[in-house]
Parts: structure tokens; sequence; C-alpha cells
């Protein structure tokens, strides 16, 4: 069975000409403003005699502001960004009894004294050499001349083959600034 279509109905594309061009001629540019007459108390003969066309004062329900002055942001009682959040405090005491202390003493490698620290190997051979220590609690760090080991802020004079030279100064009984050197060897094999 074959159904017949109904046929196309050839007259739509006129229609949508048509309804276009409709469109653009409603829509012309060339229209005069359509004028709205306000009522008044004078009669409409009067106005259309003296040709005097009643105007509507403006008003508006906004209040006006002042301009705002030039530098309106003020930032003067403001917390500053950039500063940190915490303010790092150090001793200024300058006496003999008592040396002024930095961040670097209280690095975990200041908290223990130099003889509980173990040697556990020595790196030769490169620009510097370098020396690997574990604290009693096992944590490993590197050494190199010049560094600060132990309570006594005792300093690394040289590192060899054979082990860890250190030059620790510190105040006696008496008073005197006293040196002692230490040497850090590697334990032996067994």
């Amino acid at each position: 069975m074959i159904k017949k279509l109904p046929p196309k109905n050839s007259n739509f594309p006129l229609v949508v000409v048509f309804a276009c061009a409709l469109l653009f001629v409603a829509c012309s540019k060339n229209q005069e403003p359509v004028q709205v007459t306000v009522p008044s108390s004078q009669p409409a003969k009067s106005l259309v005699q003296s040709n005097i066309k009643p105007v509507q004062k403006q008003t508006s329900s906004a209040l006006r502001l002042p301009p705002p002055p030039v530098n309106q942001f003020d930032f003067s009682n403001k917390k500053d960004p950039f500063k940190p959040f915490v303010a790092v405090k150090l001793e200024q005491k300058n006496t003999p009894e008592r040396p002024i202390k930095t961040l670097i003493n209280s690095l975990p490698i200041h908290s223990f004294d130099i003889s509980q620290f173990k040697l556990i190997g020595i790196v030769t051979g490169g620009r510097e050499n370098q020396a690997m220590v574990t604290d009693p609690g096992g944590k490993g760090y590197v050494l190199k001349v010049g560094m600060t080991i132990g309570k006594n802020d005792g300093r690394i004079v040289s590192i060899s083959s054979t082990g860890v030279d250190i030059l620790e100064q510190f105040k006696d009984d008496n008073g005197r600034v006293r040196k002692e050197k230490i040497k850090l060897t590697l334990p032996r094999k067994q």
C-alpha cells in the first residue's frame, strides 16, 4: 500500500517574504516620535493659541552625594598581609657570661653533647670532605668544615679519612675560656 502525501504548500515562501517586508516597513527609522500631552489646569485652546508646550519639571528620588574624596582607600589601620604571623624575638644580652644565641643554635644538632654522636661515614675526594653522623635518636646529619655541632657550639675544624676534628670552646669554673679538641672516629669493623 502506497500512501500519498499531501502536496507541499507552495505559498509558504511568499508568505515569509511578505511578513519580513511588513516588519521592515513598520520598523523604519524615519518615523516621528509620538507626542504625549500632559493635562494642565489651562484649557486646551489656550495652549494651542499661545504655542507654549507644557514642560514637566524633572524630579529624582535619588539623593545627590558629594563626589568621593581623592584618596578613598585608607589602609593605615589594616594588618600588613606580608608580615609573618610569628615574630621571632632574640635575646639581646651582650654580657660576657652569656653569649648571644642565634637561631642556628636552636637546631636539633645543637641539643646533644658531642660524645653522643656516632660517625657513620666520610666522603672524600670532592671539593670538600663531608662526614655523616647520627644523633642518639638515629637522625642523620651531614657535616662540613666550619659547621657547629653540640651543646657548646663545637666548630668542625677538619674532616679527613681517619675522622672528624672538632674544636669546642667553653668557660670553666674559674671563668676562663677553654678550648678542647675532640676527634670522632669511625667504628672498627669486627
